[in-house]
């Protein structure tokens, strides 16, 4: 069964139709005919589209006596403050490179648990139809976030724009560009706010599925794209080191990697939106 939560700023959780104030798993009691049967939420954390609807899916077909919670979040960090102080059970909202540099930062103990999907990310010009028209000395928009910085940095080396080196891949910086031909001019933009610099004008603007849809752009409109055959960047089911073996996380995980959603994100794919980092278990 599913049920939708909402992470309010100072990460203060408003759990809708529970009647309990605890944070995490909780479980309530649902009266049936013979009797009453306990029901276990387990609240999951997300923010924005398609994460949000996979967990609304894997709510409709996890399996009783487990019922998914959606806490929707407004930012790139909450969900993972929310999960390191137990104030959700999981979340699905990122990267496994993503998920380190926060276990860094913060002395997480939080663990990628599921490749789910792989969103199809690349850059975004208002001003070019395609690479052959990039001009010498370009802004070029990238994250300003450590390792979506690397991803984009990444994309530039694979088409050839920059060279990186050698022996730097997930960790890349600007400070790593050995070779800039054009003399490209790098802006570290919020990711939620790199939309805003497409409309602005920027030339180059790196961009997920999920954010530039809000101005009707899709990957197809994209002058170069990813290519990440291992799906390393694939958005991941998280959970933190001492939950991650519980029944509760298990069944998550089975409603997960469902034929239901993978149905879903086989639908999306067609879109070219993303694709799916698993294989549904017969």
């Amino acid at each position: 069964m599913f049920k939708k939560g909402l992470l309010l700023s100072g990460l203060a959780l408003i759990l809708a139709g529970c009647g309990g104030e605890e944070s995490g798993t909780e479980e309530s009691q649902d009266s049936g005919s013979n009797g009453s049967e306990e029901t276990t939420v387990v609240q999951v954390a997300s923010h924005l589209p398609p994460m949000t609807d996979v967990v609304e899916i894997a709510g409709d077909v996890i399996e009783d006596p487990y019922e998914i919670e959606l806490v929707e979040v407004s930012d790139n960090i909450q969900y993972n403050e929310a999960l390191l102080n137990e104030e959700v059970d999981a979340n699905f909202a990122q990267h496994e490179p993503f998920m380190e540099i926060f276990n860094e930062e913060r002395d997480g103990n939080l663990v990628a648990l599921q490749p789910i999907y792989n969103a199809i990310v690349g850059f975004y010009s208002p001003v070019y139809d395609s690479m052959d028209e990039l001009e010498e000395g370009a802004e070029v928009a990238i994250p300003s976030d450590a390792t979506n910085e690397a991803r984009a940095l990444m994309i530039l080396d694979q088409h050839g724009i920059i060279t990186l080196a050698s022996d730097v891949e997930h960790t890349a910086t600007v400070e790593d560009i050995e070779e800039n031909p054009h003399n490209l001019k790098f802006t570290h933009i919020d990711l939620l706010n790199l939309t805003g610099a497409y409309e602005d004008g920027v030339e180059l603007v790196f961009n997920y599925p999920t954010y530039i849809s809000s101005i009707d752009l899709t990957p197809e409109d994209a002058v170069l794209l990813e290519e990440d055959e291992d799906n390393t960047f694939a958005i991941q089911l998280v959970a933190r080191e001492d939950n991650q073996d519980s029944e509760e996380i298990q069944a998550v995980e089975e409603a997960f990697t469902s034929q239901e959603v993978h149905d879903f994100l086989m639908e999306l794919s067609e879109e070219g939106h993303l694709e799916p980092a698993f294989e549904v278990n017969e």
